[in-house]
This record gives structure tokens, sequence and C-alpha cells, in this order.
């Protein structure tokens, strides 16, 4: 199959991650990929990167007409089969584009995200097939009144290879100059408000009066960084709490990590929480949306009630108690995200997907 893969936001995260795990899984099944964006979006760089195909589509709304015939000639000189779509700009206008052509792609919109939907329009007119990341965005697509028989949950996957026990290479402790034998408790995500950051940073005095020795790392960037760069000043946490700021060594910070905790308020799943997993980490996380499809409460994590800083703190502390609840919890964790949440499981049920779309 020939893919084509687009996408309207500039960002980097769990989405984008997905995208290019999902191309790079489809092409190791001997399939062609490529993705268009727009100017200066990540999602491009890292598809350079990767060797794919990347085409530079200036999206600037909903109704840009020379962005839809860009796309609509781009679709036609690749020849794509599928179009997978993922953000709600590029889903309008890649779906007119696809439907302009003598000869359509199928259009396949992934839903990432646990928020309302602004278009019923755009999934069940000008998209063939609507994937979402978890069972839960699943139920809340066909609530809001997605056909049922268009939505099909595809967990997403990671490339397991890149994740594991600490190597040599762990660095993280040596950059901030901390002892070798720090605990290390820290998230790893964009920083928005629903992220629940600054829940984190309110636990973090409770937390010290028990295990004064504790450091905490934040490592992402975003709208929320100057707030929280003062609420951590406003808290006297400046020598405790270490803003890392965006990286690309994601595996490195993980491997540094004793504990990975998020507080996230909204999560269609939590690719965060599978790459936590996929190293060995005990997690805390929050008992909403997608979450608990990935964390297990006291099998693979402590799951608490969102913004309930009490209760984060008490988790974390209880995990900073037992060191051997630490080491279980993270090692059921290595073996379901193996089992479950690889990116060739995610890449052989998308292809799946997409050639029963096409056979029908």
């Amino acid at each position: 199959m020939r893919i084509l893969h687009t996408e309207s936001s500039v960002g980097w995260g769990g989405q984008e991650n997905r995208t290019i795990n999902e191309m790079v899984a489809m092409r190791e099944r001997g399939h062609d990929m490529a993705v268009a964006s727009r100017p200066g979006a990540r999602i491009l760089e890292r598809a350079k990167e990767a060797g794919f195909a990347c085409f530079v589509v200036d999206m600037r709304g909903a109704a840009d007409f020379p962005a839809i015939f860009r796309l609509r000639r781009l679709m036609r000189d690749f020849r794509a089969d599928i179009v997978n779509t993922h953000s709600g700009r590029d889903t309008q206008l890649a779906g007119m584009a696809g439907h302009l052509l003598g000869r359509r792609p199928r259009i396949v919109r992934t839903r990432h995200l646990a928020l309302p939907i602004t278009s019923r329009f755009s999934y069940n007119v000008l998209t063939d097939r609507v994937v979402a990341v978890s069972k839960f965005v699943r139920d809340y697509l066909v609530s809001a009144g997605v056909r049922a028989a268009q939505v099909e949950a595809v967990p997403t996957g990671i490339d397991l290879g890149r994740y594991g026990a600490a190597s040599a290479a762990v660095s993280l402790r040596e950059e901030l100059g901390l002892p070798a034998d720090t605990v290390l408790i820290g998230t790893v995500a964009i920083l928005r408000v629903k992220k629940g950051h600054a829940d984190l940073l309110r636990a973090v005095p409770d937390i010290l009066t028990k295990f004064p020795g504790v450091h905490f790392v934040i490592a992402g960037d975003g709208p929320q960084t100057g707030n929280l760069q003062k609420l951590i000043a406003e808290l006297g946490l400046e020598s405790r709490v270490h803003m890392l700021g965006l990286r690309r060594d994601v595996t490195n910070i993980l491997q540094s990590l004793d504990i990975f905790v998020l507080p996230t308020h909204q999560e269609a799943l939590g690719t965060a929480f599978i790459e936590a997993g996929a190293t060995g980490l005990p997690v805390v996380a929050t008992a909403v949306d997608g979450v608990p499809e990935v964390v297990v409460d006291g099998e693979t994590g402590i799951l608490v009630p969102a913004r309930d800083v009490l209760a984060l703190s008490g988790a974390i502390s209880r995990l900073l108690g037992d060191s051997q609840l630490r080491r279980c919890l993270g090692e059921a964790a290595r073996r379901r995200v193996g089992r479950e949440f690889s990116r060739e499981v995610m890449a052989e049920r998308m292809e799946r997907l997409y050639l029963d779309l096409l056979a029908s």
C-alpha cells in the first residue's frame, strides 16, 4: 500500500510520536509511507531523519482552498491508496481534497485526543474509517454521533527496542550534578495545564518532609513553562525540581528515573505511561479517561483521583518507602507493555484495517 499521513499540528507530542512509529513499522511490513504537514512542523523534521518522503503544505485554515488543491495534487502524484489524517484542520482539508479525485484514496482519521469533537461531518462524511487510540475515545466518539461501525480502537504502540534497563549511557544525575544514588522522580510530557504538572509540584513539599533526599525532574516544553517555573520559585523548590526543557534523549531520562509520575487531568490513552512501562518503571497516574487501559491499579502502577494533591503525595510516598513494590510494579508494567503496546502490534492492526477498507 501507499499511505500518506497528514498533520496540521506543528508541535511534537504523543500523536506525532505515534504517527512516526506507525510509519516505521508499516515500512518494515513493505508499505510506502509519506507525510505532509505545515512549514516548521516537528513531525517533518523527525520523518525526514527517519528517511521518509516529506511534503510541506501550509494549511492555514479549514477552508484553505490552495491547501486543498495542493493536497489533491499530492495524493494524485504520490498515488496514495490511504490518506491517514491526525488533526481537525488536516482532516477537513485532506477529506475535501480526496473527494475531488476521480480515483479516490480511502480517508482514515486517527483520533488521538480525549476532547469534544467539533464536527460530526468530518467523521461521518469526509472520512471512511476512524481510528481511536483507546476504547475510551472510541466510546466517546460513538456517544457524540459518529457511526459505531466506522470507529475502531487501535491502541498506540512504541518501539520497545529503545527502552529497557538502565545502561552505561545514562547520564542525567551526572548532568544535574547529583550523587549516583539520588532517588529521581520525574515526568516527560508537554507542559499544558491538563497534564497536571502543577499538582505534582504542590505535592513535592509534603514528600520532601518524609524523603528529604529526593529530586524531581520535568522534561518537556509548552505553554505552561513560565507558570511552572514561577510556581517552583514560590514553593522554594529550585534546588529540588529540575526543569529539563524539550529533550530528544527520552530513553536516557526514563532510564534515570526511579518513579514516573504524570497526574494528568485528561488523557486519551497516555503514550508516556507506555514508555515508562517499557522502561520497567512503576507509575503514579490519575484514573481518568483512557489511562486505566494502560496503567492497571495495584498491578503496574498506582492510580489516584485527578487534582487530588494529597492522594498524589501519598501514592508517591508509598512507592518511595517500598523498593520491593516499585520493582514488582515496574516488572509487571514491562511485561504488559511488551504484550499489548508494541509498535509491531499496532502496525499489524492498522494494516488489517487499511486492507479491509480497500477491499470493501
